[in-house]
């Protein structure tokens, strides 16, 4: 495990800034993530330029449509977990990057229980509509529809870690890091 995590650091995948807000057991399960963004990614695009020469050439292959809506589903709900364990989502952090103290735990604290309390509705309302999915399917491959909305809980599932890791740690380590200060403007004298 510990190779996967030096490989996976060492080609940049898991992202050390926030290090303080991360546990170090779930680097993997970050790295895994960045890739399956990549494939997801790769996957759209490929699924996407496939159907346009298919069609243009007058040989379609419709079954490229279900990929290519699998594929930015699945992108995307993975993405948002991985934006998550990262800390590259918009939790008010150009607002709260300027705090400090008690102020800052606050309304850092609050912005992760209001996207833990909604990750909590995706794992929830996302398990009930992919298990009313199975019944479901797409013409005309009978494709189940769980296939596409099996990802929301996934990733509610995912969020709700992240956000408890963060809490965590932030209340052990504090919230502010070193990389607060990086793009702070110069004082004019």
């Amino acid at each position: 495990m510990t190779a996967v995590t030096d490989f996976a650091a060492s080609r940049a995948l898991i992202l050390q800034r926030h290090r303080h807000l991360k546990w170090k057991r779930l680097d993997t399960l970050e790295a895994g993530l960045m890739v399956l963004c990549g494939v997801c990614i790769g996957g759209f695009t490929l699924c996407v330029f496939l159907d346009v020469v298919t069609r243009t050439i007058g040989h379609p292959w419709l079954w490229l449509q279900q990929a290519t809506t699998a594929f930015f589903a699945w992108g995307v709900f993975i993405g948002i977990a991985a934006a998550t364990r990262r800390n590259d989502h918009i939790y008010l952090a150009e607002i709260t990057r300027r705090m400090t103290g008690t102020k800052r735990w606050a309304i850092e604290t609050f912005n992760r229980l209001v996207v833990l309390l909604v990750a909590g509705f995706m794992a929830w309302f996302g398990y009930k509509n992919a298990m009313l999915d199975l019944g479901s399917f797409r013409m005309p491959w009978l494709i189940p529809l769980t296939v596409y909305t099996g990802v929301v809980p996934i990733s509610g599932v995912l969020v709700m870690l992240f956000c408890v890791e963060q809490i965590v740690k932030g209340w052990q380590n504090g919230f502010e890091g070193p990389e607060d200060d990086e793009f702070l403007p110069e004082p004019v004298e």
